[in-house]
């Protein structure tokens, strides 16, 4: 299997990343950034363009992936709706035009956020943006798209978010993590279970295209048991 991966120095993008290398199904992953991972593995390859949406070039290698995972995204804090929608909306579908065009029998997995509302109706302005790109991107010819919804992400084997509130507020967190698990198990996840879940969808697919924490984390246990001897 080779998967397309997208914002894979952000912390969601590590997991999928970290997962990805060890998975021995995975044989090839084309990461697309603006920044180099620092990573260096034989089934990795790596592209670093000022302007990830720009994949020219490059049909080829993507016309042989059989999946995406899009983990490319920014915190809404501070920003405009009109520049957090330019990121948010604009960037991920220019991509997802150009892939579905290469290769109309990819998976495509999109990171969204616990919240999202898919009507249009929420106050919140980051909840609209992301509920209107799941519905575009759910429209796309793809074989199968998945908007995973994850809600409180545990960073695991030395991921850090590479946004400040988050870094500074992770360490505060993690030490309840166990207890945030134990208590709501549908609302908290981690990087690895983030990571196995999308190649569960790659590989078998899911029960719906909207996935919630706790879809997630139902497809990262059905994966580790498959992967028992």
């Amino acid at each position: 299997m080779r998967i397309v991966l997208f914002g894979a120095t952000g912390m969601v993008g590590q997991g999928a990343l970290r997962e990805c290398l060890r998975d021995p199904d995975v044989e090839r992953v084309l990461a697309i950034g603006r920044s180099p991972t620092g990573q260096r593995d034989e089934k990795l390859r790596e592209v670093v363009r000022a302007d990830p949406s720009d994949l020219s070039g490059l049909e080829g290698e993507l016309a042989a992936c059989d999946a995406c995972f899009f983990c490319l995204g920014v915190s809404s804090a501070g920003m405009s709706e009109r520049d957090y929608r330019r990121v948010t909306y604009e960037l991920t579908l220019a991509v997802a035009r150009t892939l579905v065009a290469c290769n109309p029998r990819m998976t495509f997995v999109y990171v969204s956020g616990a919240g999202t509302d898919s009507t249009g109706r929420a106050r919140s302005m980051w909840a609209r943006v992301k509920g209107e790109t799941e519905n575009a991107l759910l429209r796309l010819p793809f074989a199968s798209a998945y908007m995973f919804r994850p809600g409180f992400i545990q960073a695991l084997h030395g991921i850090t978010s590479r946004t400040r509130l988050y870094r500074a507020l992770y360490p505060l967190l993690s030490p309840l993590f166990p207890v945030l698990n134990a208590l709501l198990p549908d609302q908290v996840t981690t990087t690895e279970r983030i990571g196995r879940a999308m190649l569960a969808v790659a590989k078998r697919g899911a029960k719906s295209p909207v996935l919630e924490t706790r879809d997630i984390n139902e497809l990262a246990r059905g994966a580790a048991a498959l992967s028992k001897p």
